[in-house]
């Protein structure tokens, strides 16, 4: 088939630059343009980017001019249909708007317009039925295209552990997250900072770890979505990892599980997502005592699987606890949002 043609917002910092590598070489996009702040407009990616991931810079990529994102909907940009979104949070929800009224796609990582009413909020393996919400997103703005997003990193973690969990009635969930320095960009903790060190204070990760997961695992009732009722408590910590996030997760039930029963559903939990990002198992259940481990698993899948282990009953009643693991900046960012355009593609909606 013919390739789509792609945009990245916000393409110099660490998500862009982890767009500009997955989709090198992409089955279903091709890149088309590179937008990025006025300091980089009218130079070469490779001139701009300060390229700090193991592979080298794709080529095609290096000699793209990186253009002004005050001219996402100028005429040059025409044949282009998906913008992936990395933008800084203060800029994004201007952006994102003015190339979704421009009738782009936009596939964004940023948290500004996540929790909206009218803004699917999606892991495709768990609730790609929330994609309706496009239809009443385009009718109530008045929009030619569109916003969908992807959860904060974190979330997408501990959210698609709790999918197979959901059916013995979740009551209660507390997290603590030991969250690699990649989440918060190349410059974004200081060396000084987090070696010898853990940092216990990530600015609003807890917000979102605390809604997020509701609203993902929620219902379509209408033209909405109704949010899970369960409770999540989250303490979020900068450890000097440099990419995968860890979380020590407790669950607590409506009524007494065995650890039999919780391994059982993470090993049986399985997807009709089968598009090219799409990991062939989206949660790996590791039985090893000292697993999973950032260092050894966050690769897994192709950096888009989460994998579980350490499964134990707690110490309140109807508790269980357990570890989750994931990639922060592939499953957790510019991964997630290349998997959501794919099944916008595959299910027609671009």
């Amino acid at each position: 088939m013919e390739k789509i043609k792609v945009g990245i917002l916000g393409a110099t910092g660490s998500v862009g630059q982890r767009f500009v590598q997955l989709l090198d070489g992409h089955p279903w996009f091709e890149l088309g343009a590179l937008f990025a702040s006025e300091r980089s407009v009218g130079k070469k990616y490779k001139e701009v980017a300060k390229w700090f991931l193991p592979t080298e810079m794709p080529a095609g990529a290096a000699e793209m001019v990186v253009r002004s994102m005050s001219d996402v909907d100028a005429p040059e940009n025409g044949d282009i249909v998906v913008m992936f979104s990395a933008l800084p949070g203060s800029i994004a929800r201007e952006v994102e708007k003015r190339c979704a009224q421009a009738g782009y796609c936009v596939a964004s990582n940023v948290s500004v317009h996540r929790m909206e009413p009218d803004v699917p909020l999606v892991i495709p393996e768990i609730n790609a039925e929330h994609l309706a919400l496009i239809e009443v997103q385009k009718e109530k703005r008045g929009w030619d295209g569109f916003i969908i997003t992807n959860p904060n990193c974190s979330a997408i973690v501990l959210t698609l552990s709790l999918k197979p969990l959901m059916r013995y009635g979740i009551k209660e969930v507390r997290v603590s997250t030991m969250q690699a320095v990649s989440g918060a960009g190349y410059a974004g903790v200081p060396s000084m900072a987090i070696l010898d060190n853990v940092i216990p204070f990530i600015g609003n990760e807890e917000d979102k770890m605390e809604s997020e997961p509701q609203k993902i695992l929620g219902t379509m009732e209408g033209s909405g979505i109704k949010h899970a009722a369960f409770t999540v408590c989250a303490s979020c910590h900068r450890v000097p990892v440099m990419d995968g996030h860890t979380e020590a997760v407790w669950v607590k039930f409506g009524e007494s599980i065995s650890e039999e029963e919780v391994k059982k559903a993470f090993k049986n939990f399985t997807t009709d997502i089968k598009t090219p990002f799409a990991p062939e198992k989206a949660i790996i259940l590791r039985e090893e005592r000292d697993r999973p481990q950032p260092k050894l698993d966050r690769d897994a899948g192709r950096g888009m699987s989460v994998s579980v282990g350490r499964i134990r009953r707690g110490r309140m009643a109807n508790e269980i606890k357990y570890i989750a693991q994931g990639h922060n900046t592939i499953r957790g960012a510019a991964g997630a949002s290349i998997l959501n355009a794919e099944v916008l593609l595959e299910r027609g909606f671009i």
